[in-house]
């Protein structure tokens, strides 16, 4: 197997054992700036390419500007900012911040945090599943199979990611009254 290839099946494994943190598993404390940061960092570090952190304080911040993230109680993080920080940062490289907000809205009209949070999860871990077969597979084809699959992967990614833009640019449209049929 070539280099390359062999680097993709490792990855691939870690991915197969990769779970998010399920919720009954997350800090039942507060936690300050600093400790929700270094909890992210070891949440998503499979996800991280470039040895960047895929979450700092400015952004936390600006999500909680944007009314993406509830505020902090006296600069302490619950167990819902976790949850919902990790789905912010696992969704950020396939939707705007506004669509994330719009969708986490949406989905907490349905249910709470901790249901939504185990949806996601669950809904992650399926995707994980598939997209390793498709990895573990490819990679002891060589090279150009997953060359290949790389593309088919970036394509169904992009056409993904317009479905998902289109329902929630749709979703907005809606008039309040119509929402609030819908929830019941």
């Amino acid at each position: 197997m070539e280099p390359s290839a062999e680097a993709i099946a490792k990855w691939a494994e870690e991915l197969g054992a990769f779970e998010l943190q399920p919720w009954e598993r997350m800090p039942e404390i507060y936690l300050y700036m600093d400790q929700v940061l270094s909890y992210m960092d070891k949440q998503l570090a499979l996800f991280e390419q470039g040895g960047e952190s895929m979450l700092t304080s400015s952004m936390v911040n600006n999500y909680v500007k944007a009314n993406v993230l509830p505020r902090p109680d006296r600069k302490k993080y619950a167990r819902e900012h976790l949850a919902m920080l990790t789905m912010i940062c696992m969704l950020k490289s396939s939707l705007s911040i506004p669509d994330i907000s719009s969708l986490m809205s949406l989905l907490l009209r349905d249910c709470g945090e901790k249901e939504m949070y185990s949806r996601f999860c669950a809904s992650q871990k399926q995707a994980i599943g598939e997209v390793r077969e498709r990895l573990e597979s490819t990679a002891a084809e060589g090279k150009q199979e997953l060359i290949r699959l790389a593309a088919e992967l970036s394509i169904e990614a992009a056409t993904r990611r317009a479905a998902a833009e289109r329902i929630l640019g749709e979703l907005a449209k809606e008039k309040p009254e119509e929402k609030s049929d819908d929830a019941r």
